[in-house]
């Protein structure tokens, strides 16, 4: 029997999208899959040496919010200027006292464990990154890297 294939595309670049793509490609990997993630368009700030990853609470209405603020805090107050950088030390301050891993911590944890992670060269061009903005050990491809694994994988996520 061949060896279990995932392939994800990561497409945003927020704190909270940050997690999916790594717990989910650290997981398969420690189960015995071979896996690739290919980073699009926002999804390219998970692999940059410097992240700046926030939480954007602002058009994000599932979002649990400290003090039942979601209850009683209008929608229209997340939009204030400095709130999404107070609700990022929020998040990461709860993450840590639960004991959740880093962003940084999980993509190493995914580089350990062999997980291909694949940078779209398009999206590099259009936002006039260099491959110096990205992490040793990304690989460049376009879309066609990423069907030529999705088409032999047993799973492909869109995250």
């Amino acid at each position: 029997m061949s060896e279990k294939k995932l392939a994800i595309i990561a497409t945003k670049g927020t704190l909270d999208w940050a997690y999916p793509p790594f717990i989910l490609a650290s997981t398969a990997a420690a189960l015995g899959y071979q896996v690739q993630i290919f980073f699009t368009f926002y999804g390219l700030q998970l692999v940059r040496k410097e992240m700046d990853l926030q939480v954007s609470p602002l058009g994000n209405p599932g979002m649990p919010m400290p003090m039942a603020m979601d209850k009683w805090f209008p929608v229209l107050g997340t939009a204030i200027p400095g709130m999404q950088r107070i609700m990022t030390i929020m998040m990461k301050s709860k993450m840590k006292s639960k004991g959740v891993a880093s962003v940084e911590e999980l993509r190493e944890l995914c580089l350990e464990a062999d997980v291909k992670m694949v940078g779209c060269q398009m999206t590099v061009d259009l936002f006039d990154f260099t491959h110096d903005n990205f992490i040793d050990g990304l690989e460049y491809g376009g879309a066609a890297t990423f069907f030529e694994f999705a088409g032999e994988s047993d799973i492909t996520l869109y995250i």
